[in-house]
C-alpha cells in the first residue's frame, strides 16, 4: 500500500529526513510557497487550493506512487492533517511534524504557553471576537487577512469601549510574530490602540496578554442576587434563574441566546459564565438596566454577553439568528417578540418565557403554539427561610409560571 508522507515545513525549510522522504515519492502536494522548496524534484507538483481536486489527485496517484503534502509547521495542529485522516484513514498516513509556528512565536517572546488558550481564526466568520478572546488571561491566535491583528485589536477596542471596560482595555498588551523564519521576520509589541493602527503581513501569529482577565477555572457558578447589581426588584431570583437555565438547555457547542427585556442580565451573566461559546445578547431598554448589565458584565469577566440597547422587537433585527430565547420583560410588544423570536429561532431551538402578571400567563402560551412552538409550562413558588432560634417567618415571592416553546 502507497502512503501519504504529510511533512510540516518549519521556519529553516526542511529536515534532511524530511527531504530523503520527499525525494522517495511520485506526487508532492503544497502551497506554492512550500513547493519552490522542492522544485528540484522530479516528481509532479500538485497545487493544494483548491482542496478536492488537490485531494482528488492524491487519490489517484495513490495507485502508483508514496506522495508527499508540505503543510506548516505541525499540520496536525490547526492544519491539513484532520482532513487527510477524515479522507484517508490513520493507517495509510504518517507523519513527520515540525514546530508549530505558535510555538516558534512564544519562543521568539520568551512566553510559557502551557497555559495559552490556543486559537484559529483562520477562514472563520466571528461575529463576537471579544468573547473567544477575552476568556482566558493568555490566547494565542492564528490570523488570516480578514482577522488581522490591526483588525482584532479594533473589535476589542469597540466592544471595551461599548461596556466601560477601560481598565481592561489598558491591561491587554499584544504580541505579534509575523513572516517567522523569513527575511522579512517581525516581532511587535504594544498595546490594543497602537496594534490598532498598525499593519501587519498575512503570516502572523498574534498574542495577547491581559493579566486581570479572570482565568475561566477558577469561576464559581450560581450567582446570588446580592452578587448582581440591579435596580430595585429588576432581578430574576436565584431559585426562578436556575430554573430558567435549565428550560433553556443551553447548547454546549456554543450558539447565539437573545435575553430580551434583560433587567439586570442576570439570566445572561449566568449562561455566559455556564457556557463561554455562547454569545449572549442581552437587549434593554431602559439605560440604568443598561448600565447594570453593563457593570455585571466587567464584575463577572462576562465578555461574551453584548449589551443591546433599544426596545424588542426592533432591537432585535440587526442580531444574529438565535439558538436560544429568553424573554424576561416585553415591555408591552408580547406577541409581536413572540413572533419575532419562532420565525428566527433555530431548529430544536427553545423560547423561554418567565411569567408574573396573568395577561403574561394568558397570552404567551397560545401565542406560541401559534407560533408552531410545541408548549409546556410550571409554575415555581419561591419560599425563603434562615435557619435561626426564633426564626421569624418565610419570606414568600409571587409564584412565577415559566413557559417553554420548543421549535
Amino acid at each position: 500500500m502507497f502512503k501519504i508522507f504529510l511533512i510540516g515545513v518549519g521556519c529553516d525549510g526542511l529536515t534532511g529526513a524530511q527531504e530523503k522522504v520527499v525525494a522517495g515519492c511520485g506526487i508532492i502536494v503544497g502551497g506554492n510557497r512550500h513547493l519552490e522548496l522542492v522544485a528540484e524534484q522530479p516528481a509532479a507538483k500538485v497545487v493544494i487550493i483548491p482542496l478536492a481536486k488537490a485531494l482528488a489527485a492524491i487519490r489517484q496517484g495513490l495507485l502508483e506512487y508514496d506522495v508527499a503534502v508540505l503543510a506548516s509547521g505541525d499540520p496536525l495542529f490547526y492544519g491539513i492533517g484532520r482532513r487527510l485522516r477524515q479522507e484517508f484513514g490513520v493507517d495509510q498516513l504518517e507523519v513527520l511534524p515540525a514546530l508549530s509556528s505558535m510555538q516558534e512565536a512564544a519562543a521568539r517572546f520568551k512566553m510559557p504557553w502551557d497555559d495559552a488558550a490556543l486559537l484559529s481564526l483562520h477562514g472563520r466568520k466571528v461575529d463576537h471576537v471579544a468573547g473567544l478572546l477575552l476568556r482566558q488571561p493568555k490566547s494565542l491566535i492564528f490570523t488570516d487577512g480578514s482577522n488581522s491583528p490591526d483588525r482584532l485589536a479594533a473589535k476589542l477596542i469597540d466592544y471595551l469601549e461599548l461596556i466601560g471596560a477601560e481598565d481592561l482595555l489598558n491591561d491587554c498588551r499584544v504580541q505579534v510574530a509575523e513572516n517567522l523564519g523569513t527575511d522579512q521576520e517581525r516581532l511587535v509589541s504594544g498595546s490594543l490602540r497602537e496594534i490598532k493602527e498598525s499593519s501587519f503581513a498575512d503570516l502572523n501569529v498574534f498574542c495577547l496578554e491581559c493579566p486581570a482577565l479572570i482565568n475561566e477555572q477558577a469561576r464559581e457558578y450560581g450567582l446570588t442576587e446580592d452578587e448582581i447589581a440591579h435596580s430595585r426588584g429588576l432581578i430574576t431570583k436565584d431559585e426562578v434563574r436556575g430554573v430558567t437555565l435549565h428550560k433553556l438547555r443551553m447548547p454546549l457547542a456554543g450558539g447565539v441566546l437573545w435575553d430580551i427585556g434583560a433587567g439586570s442580565g442576570s439570566v445572561s451573566v449566568e449562561a455566559a459564565r455556564l457556557n463561554p461559546r455562547l454569545t449572549v445578547y442581552a437587549v434593554e431598554r431602559n439605560e440604568a438596566e443598561l448600565a447594570n448589565i453593563k457593570r455585571n458584565i466587567c464584575k463577572f469577566g462576562c465578555y461574551n454577553v453584548i449589551p443591546v440597547a433599544g426596545p424588542a422587537p426592533a432591537a432585535l433585527s440587526d442580531l444574529p439568528d438565535p439558538d436560544r430565547v429568553f424573554v424576561g420583560g416585553s415591555g408591552g410588544n408580547l406577541a409581536e417578540i413572540i413572533a419575532a423570536s419562532a420565525r428566527r429561532l433555530s431548529p430544536g431551538g427553545r423560547l423561554v418565557i418567565n411569567g408574573v402578571i396573568e395577561k403574561t400567563v394568558s397570552q404567551a402560551p397560545q401565542l406560541m403554539a401559534e407560533c408552531g412552538l410545541a408548549v409546556e409550562i410550571s409554575k415555581i413558588q419561591v419560599e425563603r427561610y434562615t435557619f435561626l432560634q426564633g426564626q421569624e417567618p418565610a419570606k414568600v415571592f409571587n409564584p412565577i409560571t415559566v413557559m417553554v416553546g420548543r421549535k
